[in-house]
């Protein structure tokens, strides 16, 4: 957005984690090897190769273990992305998503014919509206287990009884339309469990670059029996299902990424959202006028995350005047916010035109420190404040003099 550096001296401190993750050092540790002596191609026949070959396949046995699955139904592919246009290509019928889903669910899902379905003012899915959209012409749901703009978490195993109960009943009506239940978990992975089994779903995505992991590198995991139809044709990785030369120091770094996430998942969930509720508590006192987005209880919520809005102001200038003090946040999806687009996430929730145009999304993540997080408090109420008083705001009260 903006050209400005931070001023001489300042100390950085970046808020932006939904967006982007730095490589976490033990992942770029396992990944060096792969990228200068272990550089060989896994498909090709001598010995060099095949050892390059066999730690592929280590590094995708180590994903499928971590969330519970077995390696032939895990499939690696260039990212989250590539991973949900694979999963919404299985089916030819009509596809349910909510509407706030990210970009690359919705744009896929609308290509193939889809019914966008309502949620709730805090981002939950209207579970009344799902089960009347949930016609016998249906072939696949596609709900996020967590949203990256608000962070809401959804219901995943009481949308899974929804489904299975619709395909008992298909069954005994004697009606053939398979139904299939997809989650991208990209967001969650570092804050939610992720097991394919206690999450009832039929397909499940995750990404590498949400969880310290190198960028472009994800997976999609699809239950016995769930024919994948290939988007890309060569020489037949990915048993077929996705061509191209593996890249093996991605699914290695990967595979240490989820391993580590696993590990420290309960931990830094609770710390972070420590964290996150005392920024929450210093911004809502220094103006109480701001409005959170998002569900209201903890166990909704991704720990680490916080949609903040100050109606009236243009989060724009505010996120150059926070860059020029060293802070780094965001104003919603990454991808949106590149388009200099309004947040679709924040239209199907309901917010106002000018809640949408004043908000910031604030996502911590492992290195950030509670100093960041009182060092943030008072720069984002400072540059709030100047803002304000710019546009003849009373900082106080949100009120414009007229």
């Amino acid at each position: 957005m903006s050209g400005y550096p931070p001023q001489e001296g300042t100390r950085s401190i970046y808020l932006d984690y939904a967006a982007a993750t730095p490589v976490a050092p033990e992942v770029l540790s396992a990944m060096l090897p792969y990228m200068s002596e272990i550089f060989y191609n896994p498909s090709s026949p001598y010995a060099l190769a095949r050892k390059a070959k066999a730690d592929y396949e280590d590094a995708r046995s180590r994903l499928a273990r971590a969330i519970g699955a077995k390696p032939d139904n895990v499939v690696i592919c260039a990212g989250a992305t590539e991973a949900n246009n694979l999963a919404l290509n299985v089916s030819d019928a009509k596809i349910l998503v909510p509407a706030t889903e990210h970009e690359s669910v919705l744009a896929a899902a609308e290509a193939k014919g889809c019914s966008i379905l309502p949620v709730h003012r805090d981002g939950l899915l209207d579970m009344d509206a799902f089960q009347r959209a949930l016609t016998p012409e249906v072939g696949l749901v596609s709900i996020s287990l967590a949203n990256g703009e608000i962070g809401a978490i959804q219901p995943m195993r009481e949308i899974a009884e929804i489904v299975e109960a619709e395909r008992r009943r298909r069954l005994s009506a004697g009606e053939n339309v398979p139904l299939y239940l997809h989650t991208d978990a990209s967001q969650a992975a570092n804050a939610l469990a992720i097991n394919v089994a206690s999450l009832h779903v039929d397909m499940l995505t995750l990404s590498a670059a949400k969880i310290y992991g190198p960028k472009q590198v994800g997976l999609l995991w699809a239950a016995d029996g769930i024919a994948l139809r290939p988007l890309l044709r060569g020489g037949g990785q990915e048993s077929g299902v996705r061509s191209g030369t593996e890249n093996v120091a991605g699914a290695v770094g990967f595979a240490e990424a989820l391993e580590l996430a696993t590990a420290n998942r309960a931990k830094e969930a609770k710390r972070e959202m420590r964290l996150r509720n005392l920024l929450q508590k210093r911004l809502l006192a220094a103006f109480p006028w701001a409005v959170v987005s998002g569900p209201k209880k903890d166990k909704l919520r991704l720990p680490g995350l916080l949609h903040i809005s100050y109606p009236g102001l243009e989060a724009r200038r505010l996120v150059i005047l926070l860059e020029q003090e060293g802070v780094s946040v965001g104003t919603g999806s990454a991808c949106a916010a590149s388009r200099m687009q309004t947040s679709h996430v924040l239209s199907a929730i309901g917010a106002t035109p000018e809640v949408a145009a004043g908000s910031l999304r604030i996502t911590l993540g492992a290195p950030t420190t509670e100093e960041d997080i009182e060092k943030a408090a008072e720069l984002i109420s400072a540059a709030v404040t100047t803002e304000a008083e710019r546009i003849g705001m009373d900082p106080l009260t949100g009120e414009v003099d007229r």
